[in-house]
Order: C-alpha cells, then structure tokens, then sequence
C-alpha cells in the first residue's frame, strides 16, 4: 500500500479542497428530511455537478472526471473535511449507479445517470419490507408478467424506505416466479414514485422529520426498459447493490476522520479524564478504517473484488459512528440535549448497525465466508 500521492493527485486534491473552500455554504443546510431542506439539498447537487464534482469517478458524458479510485477517496476526504453538506442523492449515485454501470443497457445509462449526477431526480432504496429486512429473500412483493403491455405489474409493500418521501424514483426487488427457491426468481426494478398504483406513507421519525416512507404497490405496470438486469437474475443485481452500501461507496473514512477531529477538538475544549482513552480510542478506529480503506483502493486498482470483506467495512464503521458520538455527549454533559449537530449524529448512528444489513447478520457472513467457520446446523441447542 503506497500512501505518496502522485503529482496529478496532488493537483486533483487541491483543486478539489480549493472548490469546497469557496463553495461550501457557511451555514449547515436545513435537515434533507424536510421539505425545505431537500429543495436546498438538491440546489447543492445541482452546484456540484455543474463543476464536475458531484460524481468525479463517473465518466465525462454523465458529468463526471472519469477520475480514479484513489482520486475518488481523496475527494472524499476533503470533502468531509470541509464540512459539505450530506448528499441527498447518496442512494443513486452511490448505491444504484455503480449497479446501472454494470448490470445496465446503454440506453438505461443515458437516461437515467445524467438527472442522477445533477440530482434533478433523487432515488429512493425500496428494499425492506415488513416481514423482509436483513432477511431479504424472504420478501414477498410480487411481480407479475403482462406480455400484452411488454412489462410487469408489481403488488406488495416496503418500508423503511429511505428517501421515499420526496423521491423521484425508486429502485427495488419483487419475486417475479413465486415457485422458485428463496434466493431465485427475484427481478429488480425502476419505478416512478409518482406512477399510478404507488403510495407512499412518510414514517415520522422522534424529531418529526420523514426521512423514510412506507411504499405501497397496488397493480403498478414497469415497462420491460425499467427492468435492471435480467428477470429473475435480481438477487445477484441486489448483492452488487450491497456490496457497495456495506464497502467503500456509502460510508467512506473522510466522514469519519472528519467526526473525529471535532471530537478530539471537543476534547481541547473541555478536557474530561473520565474519557480521555475513549476519545484516543475513537481516533486510533477512525485512523485505522482510513488504512484499511487505503489498502482496500490498491487491491481494487490491481483488479481485486470486495468480497465478503464488505461486511468487516460495515460492523467496523457502523459501531465506530456509535462509540465516537456517545464520546462527544458524554463531554457535553446536560449541554447535549441542545448541541444539535452531535446529537443529530447519535440519533442517525444508532441506525448504522441495523441498514445495510443488521451487523449480526454481517457478523455471520464474516465467520462463514472470511474466517471458514461452520454454520450451527438446524435445530440445534444452544
């Protein structure tokens, strides 16, 4: 693993660190959650893209730099730590479009990539369903052949569907052959949120804000063109999906080392003793997942796969987002209950060990599939 940045990559990082300095808004935009906030969001991308900096690894067609991967974990870095606003179209471009570049036509990505990029149309994750989280191929919505229009028509229910409120578009699976096994028969599918049959239910979260919706499918017609891959193959399209939710893609280390200053900033501030190992432990994990991260950039760039080590990137991340927030409450003592911007991040942590896959279920992928360990056979007592 080479840390030394090229000269070119020197170029890239200071440009980019150059262009957030002067465009960063001096103040946090509102919550995304709100209606005000996802306007001024999408007015964000919309500045980005206009750069070429919302999507800088994409190539130049789609408003992109066609820049490397290490360029793209640089940009990242300086992102975060410029203090830039979330990306309200974090689902698209992070999740869905590396699915579209791979599994999807040329027609598919001329028409959907560019409004992506410039967040002219933001994607909601339709995965979850009531009875279907972690436990994915145990989802019941339906997919059902219509020959006579050239498409399918989609019967069921997700929740917890993140972005589903405001969102343009949405992407999902729905058992498209109900008599195959469990992990066969699954189609994934583009939709309008908007399109006639689709209800969507805004979930109320403790603060009142509706980050996610509950998404009911009553008789909704998908043209074959909105099918991403082929029918029944969607269980492998899905695991590309979240392979990049749980490795590099959607948690990258920038936004962790960027946490990490403030805290250890917090720290100066207030010096605490009672937390003193908590706060070096914090920044030791955060420093380490950037290492790691690094060496997993080399082993990509010299045409290795993610793999299973995914899951390690998401239990590592997921329960470091935690310690790191809790650190910071407990230095703010009583103040927590008004510092917004720590607490905000407490409240959405908790969540990390559960999206992306619950990290028991992660943790079970990594005994099987990294470290070799047998499965507990059926019925066995504990």
């Amino acid at each position: 693993m080479d840390l030394d940045l090229s000269e070119s990559e020197v170029a890239f990082r200071d440009e980019a660190r150059a262009w957030l300095a002067a465009n960063v808004p001096a103040e946090p935009l509102p919550s995304m959650d709100t209606a005000e906030g996802w306007r001024l969001h999408q007015e964000w991308e919309a500045r980005l893209a206009a750069d070429r900096w919302s999507v800088v690894s994409w190539p130049r067609d789609y408003h992109g730099r066609e820049a490397s991967l290490v360029e793209w974990v640089i940009f990242e870095e300086e992102y975060y730590r410029a203090g830039a606003p979330g990306r309200v179209s974090q689902n698209g471009i992070f999740l869905l479009a590396p699915i579209i570049f791979e599994h999807g036509t040329k027609e598919q990505q001329d028409r959907y990539l560019p409004s992506m990029a410039t967040g002219e149309k933001v994607w909601a994750q339709c995965w979850s369903e009531p009875e279907a989280g972690s436990d994915l191929a145990s989802l019941k919505s339906t997919a059902r052949r219509d020959d006579a229009r050239g498409g399918w028509v989609l019967n069921g229910q997700k929740t917890w569907s993140s972005r589903a409120t405001y969102a343009h578009w949405g992407f999902g699976l729905f058992r498209s052959d109900p008599e195959a096994a469990r992990h066969h028969g699954l189609t994934y599918f583009l939709f309008p949120m908007d399109a006639d049959g689709i209800t969507v239910r805004p979930i109320a979260q403790l603060d009142g804000e509706a980050g996610f919706a509950e998404v009911f499918f009553d008789e909704v017609f998908v043209p074959d063109a909105d099918v991403l891959g082929a029918p029944g193959d969607g269980w492998r399209v899905a695991m590309s999906t979240a392979g990049n939710e749980r490795g590099l893609s959607l948690r990258s280390p920038g936004r962790f080392c960027a946490a990490v200053d403030r805290l250890v900033e917090l720290y100066r501030e207030r010096p605490d003793t009672r937390v003193s190992d908590r706060v070096v432990d914090a920044w030791l994990k955060a420093e380490a997942y950037r290492l790691y991260t690094w060496g997993t950039v080399t082993r990509l760039a010299d045409g290795g796969e993610m793999g299973a080590a995914g899951s390690v990137n998401k239990v590592w991340w997921s329960e470091l987002d935690i310690a790191l927030h809790e650190t910071a409450l407990d230095l703010l003592g009583p103040e927590a209950e008004v510092e917004s911007r720590w607490l905000d991040g407490y409240t959405f942590a908790l969540s990390g060990p559960i999206y992306a896959g619950t990290n028991e279920i992660q943790r079970n992928i990594i005994a099987e599939r990294i470290l070799g360990l047998p499965r507990e056979p059926k019925g066995a007592q504990r």
